[in-house]
């Protein structure tokens, strides 16, 4: 276990040093969610996606191009979506680009029914999705990080703890190594694509014990980080210092550990549509090319997203 507190601004600096050492091409090589065969090879499609996208040019505008890209989906998208949005009407100033935040598979139902162009989700599909017309782009990663409340002294947790813990079989901080206090078990609501990944990890699909079960990463935060003995989980890239991050089977979450798979704990980031891009209305078309632009990739670090290396 280790014994310092650590925090996101502790985590980048030392992120920040490790990465100087990463060899230009570095391919994804992050384990699969245990229990998720479904899961398999979405880190090539990552590479894939990167590597067939057109680029726009970087620095003027394009009146060329109007209309309306409207987004719905995940909480845990958030930044990804509103970094993309902004930096693409900068570009397109003719094209308006809204985005919702209702949880993943709201945004997927969204795109089916036709009321949005693009769900994100923090999920993959699922077989009847894809059955139903809906294709699934993964256009970066994530890694679920374990938080409890800054008074914990518990500084990291074995799978098989976070399993007692969410099972309800372990109740008491003091028998993973804490101080006498209750554990108060915090998590998201049904549907939402961070709960369903994480609980796919422990392999306690719908066999969790919530205390609360929130509607938003933001939420999970706050409850966390006010409540004494709590625990959540969390998108890495929310991460701020209301919350101490535990490490996972001596791993601690950083965007090296998170990108080379020994923080095990990841997911990938999905946008999806209904039927190929090509399919979809121009604005659309261009809005994915500009995804994988290096001016979007710079937004999307800036925001704390993970994507993939050139």
């Amino acid at each position: 276990m280790y014994q310092r507190k650590w925090n996101k601004s502790t985590m980048k600096r030392t992120a920040l040093k490790r990465t100087r050492l990463h060899l230009l091409g570095v391919i994804f090589v992050i384990g699969l969610l245990a229990g998720t065969g479904s899961h398999r090879g979405w880190q090539e499609r990552l590479a894939k996606f990167s590597s067939t996208q057109g680029q726009p040019a970087q620095s003027s505008q394009d009146i060329s191009i109007n209309g309306k890209v409207v987004m719905a989906g995940s909480t845990s998208m958030e930044s990804l979506a509103n970094a993309l949005a902004e930096g693409f009407m900068n570009r397109y100033p003719q094209v308006t680009v809204t985005a919702e935040f209702t949880g993943s598979s709201a945004g997927i139902e969204a795109v089916l029914a036709g009321q949005a162009d693009i769900g994100n989700s923090s999920r993959q599909l699922h077989p009847a999705e894809q059955a139903a017309g809906v294709v699934e782009h993964v256009v970066a990663i994530d890694g679920i990080v374990i938080v409890t409340n800054m008074e914990n002294g518990v500084t990291g947790l074995t799978r098989e703890q976070l399993c007692g813990i969410y099972q309800g079989t372990i109740r008491n901080w003091q028998e993973v190594g804490g101080s006498n206090e209750a554990v108060v078990v915090i998590g998201r609501e049904a549907g939402s694509g961070t709960r369903e990944a994480f609980e796919a990890y422990l392999g306690l699909e719908d066999g969790c014990s919530y205390a609360n079960e929130l509607n938003s990463t933001g939420a999970v935060m706050a409850r966390v980080s006010s409540t004494p003995g709590a625990v959540g989980y969390v998108s890495w890239e929310v991460l701020d210092d209301t919350v101490s991050v535990l490490s996972l089977e001596g791993v601690i979450p950083t965007e090296e550990t998170i990108r080379d798979g020994r923080y095990g704990l990841s997911r990938p980031y999905v946008m999806v549509t209904k039927g190929e891009i090509e399919a979809q209305s121009r604005a659309v078309q261009e809005f994915f090319r500009y995804l994988d632009s290096e001016e979007s990739r710079a937004l999307l670090k800036k925001a704390g997203v993970i994507v993939s290396e050139r």
